[in-house]
Order: C-alpha cells, then structure tokens, then sequence
C-alpha cells in the first residue's frame, strides 16, 4: 500500500533562521582572520533586538554588532514597518571567551591528535531518488523559499512579499518506495497589507499557483516534473493574513531547524545544530563528514539510500563508532557489519582530519545557514571581509566540500562494482 511523507523548510527571513546566519556570519568572520578560532555563536532575535551570545577563543576581534546588522539588512529586514530592521534594532553582544576546561581537551601537541569538541552521536543521510541524493520533500520545500525569495527581490511578478516564509511538501511514495505524485503543498508567505483579507489571501493564492509553483516546476528534472498534477492540495496562508512575521512575530534562536537543515526528517539525527560552530565541534564537521560519506556510497551504486552515524566522546580524536544502515538496498553481498568495517578503513573520522579533508578551517559557513545544509553544489567562490580592526582581506574558499563525489571511485573498488 503506498503512504505519504512530509518535509518542511523555512524561508532565510524566519526568526530562527535570522539567528543561524547572525551567528555563521560571525564564525565566519572569526575564521577569516583567524582560521585557528574556537567559536560557538549563539543568536536570540525578537521584536527590533538582537542578542549575541556563546564562547570565542580567538586571536582576532570583531565588530560582531556591524556583522549582525549587515546580515540582516542582506536578508531583507531593511524596513522600520517590520519592527525588526538592519540599521535600527538594538544588537547586545555578550560573547565572551571559552572555557579553558573544553578548551584543553581539543587542543592538543600533535595536529592530528586534535580532540573531539563534545560527545555525541551525528548522521549522515544520502537516497538516490533525486539528483542531488536528498530526500525529494526536503529538496521541493527548500526550491519552494528559495525561488519566492527570488520573486521577492525582483519585486515585480509579486510586489508584495516580506522575509519570512515557510513551506511544506507531500509526497506520495509506493511500497518500494518511489516518488508517485505530490499530494500536498503548504506554503505561508509575509506579505504586506495591501487589500481586504478575502481579496488579498485569494491574490496570494492565485500568484503562489500560477506565478511560483511553474517557476519551480520549470527547473526540476523530468521525472520530478510529472510528479506535479492538478489533483494537488494546496494550502497556502492557511492562518489568514501573515502580515506581522519575522523576529517581531516569533523570537528566533540559533540551532531551532535541525531538521529543515539536513534530511528534513529522513535518516536520523543526533540532535546537535550547526550553526555558529567552529569546526572542531563534531556536531557540525562529523555531520558534513556522515553526509559526505554517505552520498558517495550511493552515487557509487553500492546502495539506494544510506544511513551513516558516527560517535565521539569530548577530548579523544578517534570516533568511538562508525555505522552504516543501507536499508537492505545493498548492491554488495557484505552485511552492513562488513560495509562499515570497510568505510571505516576508507575515512579518517578524527576532528583534525576532517578539517583538512574537507577544507572546513575556512570561511565558509554562512552559505549553509538558509535553505539546508546538505544538497548544496559545490563551488570556489572569493569572499570579501572588512574589519576596523584587521583591514579588508579577501579570500579565495570552496563551498559545500561535503557535497564532492571525490571518492566514487574509491569506493566502487573497493566494493567491486
């Protein structure tokens, strides 16, 4: 019998998502001039404040409310009407520097010694039914915000929008587990308050079904297109009106959308966030570490889809475990037991080598702090930053290192496919 799942993402202009790329644009800062920081940034967003937070053991200083301010203003919040606005809200910084006691068991003499930033237990998820090896809910509800967000700045299609935005999306799957058709879109968008309610929720509607849902279709492979029919639900503003939105509707705090940030409830999670994190703390590089291990197993046939989890107790570089979960889609006639042992062999999981593995002492994070983590392309970028403390300097990085198919190859030989 088939059955329905469902994933959701959120727009780079909600509350909480305000707060994870306030605080990525600090890391990101910190690391571009001193990629040796120990960060932890947390962000608390609500009506015109802001509130800086967390740990920096750092070389360098920042001024992390101008950061603040030019994050928001770059998101869209640039409207006193909002009652949340990049030049005039209050921003309270009370970073101050990290606890020597965490501090002593990361550092250590040998680089590659490097200790585990925590413990914990972090996910890696890949699954062949789209290109990008993403569930296809989560990837239909980030192009969603990701092209409203487009109509949005052109202001012309749709005049009318304001920052914060969620969606959810339906799919109906078969007993193999095959995309069949989308049953179900949710999308609330802020907007302005231009008209009477009915006239103005049915103008919203009308422009999300005919202007948006095209724009996205147009875009999608083939075979995900004819998943779209006219049988779809749609609810959209299912509240009503959503003009007050934003920090000024919901506070908004670091660390809030785990899920919407990597496999939108596929897979599994060991429930620590990302953003804001330096890259010695596994919960973010050990996550880039699963996920890039997994999406190579599948782009390399060895399986339909994959659950990798790896573990570490705080101080001691080595994992104290690494598992994988092919879901009994294995090409391969070795147990998940074997294919693990195998992996392990394949990937050096100590903090220290995946930094260097995959580039992550750069700045690189506040890309990844809207519209997920993970599914992202890859790309060499050059990024500007301005301190009145340490001058401008501009760096040539690599984003979404995570996402490289570098080790197909690798792993096709080693698995005899």
């Amino acid at each position: 019998m088939s059955y329905l799942f469902t994933s959701e993402s959120v727009s780079e202009g909600h509350p909480d998502k305000v707060a994870d790329q306030i605080s990525d644009s600090l890391l990101d800062n910190f690391l571009a001039f001193d990629p040796d920081a120990k960060v932890a940034c947390e962000t608390m967003v609500t009506t015109g404040q802001v509130v800086l937070a967390g740990e920096v053991k750092t070389k360098t200083y920042i001024d992390a409310p101008i950061i603040a301010r030019e994050t928001i203003k770059r998101i869209g919040y640039t409207k006193g009407e909002y009652k949340f606005e990049g030049e005039s809200c209050g921003v309270i910084s009370l970073i101050h520097e990290q606890s020597q006691d965490i501090n002593q068991g990361v550092d250590r003499g040998a680089e590659e010694e490097q200790g585990a930033g925590d413990q914990g237990m972090m996910f890696g998820y890949a699954t062949n039914e789209t290109s990008n090896y993403m569930p296809l809910a989560l990837d239909l509800s980030h192009r969603l915000l990701k092209v409203l967000a487009e109509l949005r700045r052109e202001n012309d299609a749709i005049n009318y929008l304001r920052p914060d935005a969620k969606s959810q999306v339906t799919i109906e799957y078969s007993d193999e587990g095959v995309p069949q058709r989308i049953d179900t879109i949710v999308l609330s968008t802020q907007h302005d308050d231009f008209d009477e309610d009915e006239q103005m929720l049915a103008k919203i509607k009308e422009d999300i079904v005919s202007i948006l849902i095209p724009r996205v279709v147009a875009d999608l492979p083939e075979n995900i297109q004819l998943l779209f029919n006219d049988q779809i639900r749609y609810h959209i503003n299912p509240t009503g009106k959503f003009v007050i939105g934003g920090p000024h509707g919901d506070t908004g705090l670091t660390g809030r959308k785990i899920i919407v940030d990597t496999y939108g409830g596929k897979g599994a999670h060991g429930g620590g966030a990302f953003s804001g994190k330096d890259p010695s703390k596994v919960d973010r590089s050990a996550a880039y570490a699963s996920r890039h291990i997994a999406k190579n197993m599948v782009a390399a046939g060895l399986c339909d889809q994959v659950l990798v989890q790896v573990s570490y107790a705080i101080g001691v570089a080595e994992p104290t475990s690494i598992n994988v979960e092919t879901y009994n889609t294995s090409k391969s006639n070795k147990s998940d037991g074997e294919i693990s042992r195998i992996i392990e062999g394949m990937f050096d999981m100590r903090p220290a080598a995946i930094e260097k593995r995959l580039k992550l002492r750069n700045p690189i994070y506040s890309e990844t702090a809207a519209y997920g983590h993970m599914g992202r392309t890859p790309e060499v970028v050059t990024k500007h930053f301005s301190s009145p403390y340490s001058g401008e300097k501009s760096i040539e990085v690599e984003l979404f290192t995570w996402e490289k198919l570098d080790y197909v190859d690798k792993i096709k030989e080693a698995f005899d496919l």
